[in-house]
C-alpha cells in the first residue's frame, strides 16, 4: 500500500453563474488527499491518514475518497469542522484563503503503532498540515515510525498566507527534506523558500543530505529532476487547454509515485538504483497526468483508463 498523510478539505473553486457573475463551487480537495486520490485512481492500493470531520463537508470528503478507492481505515473521524479554502486564479496561479481554526485536520494526532508500515511501500507528507506546530510534530512522529521500512515522499506545497514565522517555516521545511527520499516542489514553492538560489545548487545540497530524488515542476515549462545516481533529467509539459491548475502539482506527485511503484522502483534502494530511462518515463507520465488534470476545473486527477501509457 501507498499512504498519503495530511490535509483533506473543501475547495470553493471559481466559476460563473447563469448571469455570468463570479461564483464558487465546492469541490473536495487538500493536497495530501489529492495525492491519495490520484494514486488510487491510477490503480495502486492507497490509504489516507489524517483528520476528517463528521460534518456535511466531511461526508463529501469521505464519499469522494471511497468513490476513488482510497482506504480511509487509518483516517481519524471527529466532530471538529472541515477546513475550507476559497480559491481565486490570479495570473494563472491559484491563490487560497483558508478557514482552518480548530478543524479536523488541525486536530489530527498520529496514533503510534496503528499503521502497518511493514506493508507500506511509501508515505507521502506535506502541505498545510506542516505549517502549524502540532501538525508538523505529529507528522514527524509518523515519519519516525515509517522510515525504517517505507520510502518517504515530501512536497512542501507552500501556502504563504498561513505562515506567520517564515524563518521558522523554512527551517522546518529543510528539516522535512532531510528525512525524505523523494522531494517534489513547484517553481513557485522554490522561489518562496529559496529565492534566487540556483535550482542545481539547492538540489545538490538536498541530495547530499540523504534524499535520492529532487523534482521541481515548472508549469508549462515542464519539470526538472536531479537524481543522486543518474544526474539531471528534464521533461516537457504536454500542450493542453487549461481550465485551471488546481491540483496539477498533486496529480504530478501522485502519478510519479504510481509510476515508480509500477516500475518496481519506489522502495528506497530501488529508487536509488533507478536508471535514467526509467526515471524519465516516470517523470513524463507524471507530467501528462498533471496536464490532463489542468483541462478540467478543480482537483480532478485522471483515472487509469484516461491515460494511455506503455510501461
Amino acid at each position: 500500500m501507498l499512504i498519503s498523510c495530511g490535509d483533506a478539505l473543501i475547495d470553493f473553486v471559481p466559476t460563473k453563474n447563469a448571469e455570468g457573475r463570479e461564483a464558487v463551487m465546492p469541490a473536495v480537495g487538500g493536497s495530501c488527499l489529492n495525492v491519495a486520490i490520484g494514486i488510487a485512481r491510477l490503480g495502486a492500493p492507497t490509504g489516507f491518514v489524517g483528520g476528517i470531520s463528521n460534518d456535511m463537508f466531511g461526508s463529501m470528503i469521505a464519499e469522494h475518497a471511497a468513490a476513488s478507492n482510497v482506504e480511509l481505515g487509518f483516517a481519524t473521524r471527529s466532530d471538529h469542522q472541515t477546513t475550507l479554502a476559497f480559491v481565486r486564479i490570479v495570473a494563472g496561479e491559484s491563490h487560497y484563503a483558508f478557514y482552518d481554526a480548530e478543524t479536523a485536520t488541525r486536530n489530527w494526532t498520529f496514533r503510534r503503532g496503528t499503521l502497518p508500515f511493514d506493508t507500506v511501500e511509501a508515505v507521502h507528507v506535506g502541505s498545510t498540515t506542516l505549517v502549524n506546530d502540532q501538525g508538523a510534530a505529529e507528522t514527524k512522529a509518523l515519519i519516525a515510525d515509517a522510515k525504517a521500512t517505507s520510502t518517504i515522499s515530501f512536497d512542501p506545497n507552500c501556502r504563504p498566507n498561513l505562515v506567520k514565522d517564515k524563518p521558522g517555516y523554512l527551517a522546518r521545511m529543510v528539516e522535512f527534506a532531510t528525512q525524505a527520499d523523494l522531494i517534489k516542489m513547484s517553481d513557485v514553492d522554490f522561489a518562496y523558500l529559496f529565492g534566487e538560489e540556483p535550482y542545481q545548487q539547492r538540489a545538490d545540497a538536498m541530495l547530499g543530505q540523504g534524499p535520492s530524488l529532487v523534482v521541481i515542476t515548472r508549469g508549462n515549462n515542464g519539470a526538472i529532476a536531479w537524481h543522486a545516481k543518474t544526474g539531471q533529467i528534464e521533461v516537457e509539459a504536454p500542450k493542453v487547454a487549461v481550465a485551471d491548475t488546481i491540483g496539477a502539482g498533486d496529480s504530478f506527485q501522485a502519478a510519479l509515485l504510481f509510476a515508480l511503484h509500477k516500475q518496481g522502483r519506489l522502495a528506497r534502494q530501488q529508487l536509488k538504483d533507478i536508471s535514467a530511462d526509467g526515471l524519465r518515463r516516470a517523470l513524463s507520465f507524471a507530467a501528462n497526468c498533471a496536464g490532463l488534470t489542468c483541462t478540467r476545473p478543480g482537483a480532478d486527477p485522471p483515472w487509469s483508463h484516461e491515460i494511455s501509457w506503455s510501461w
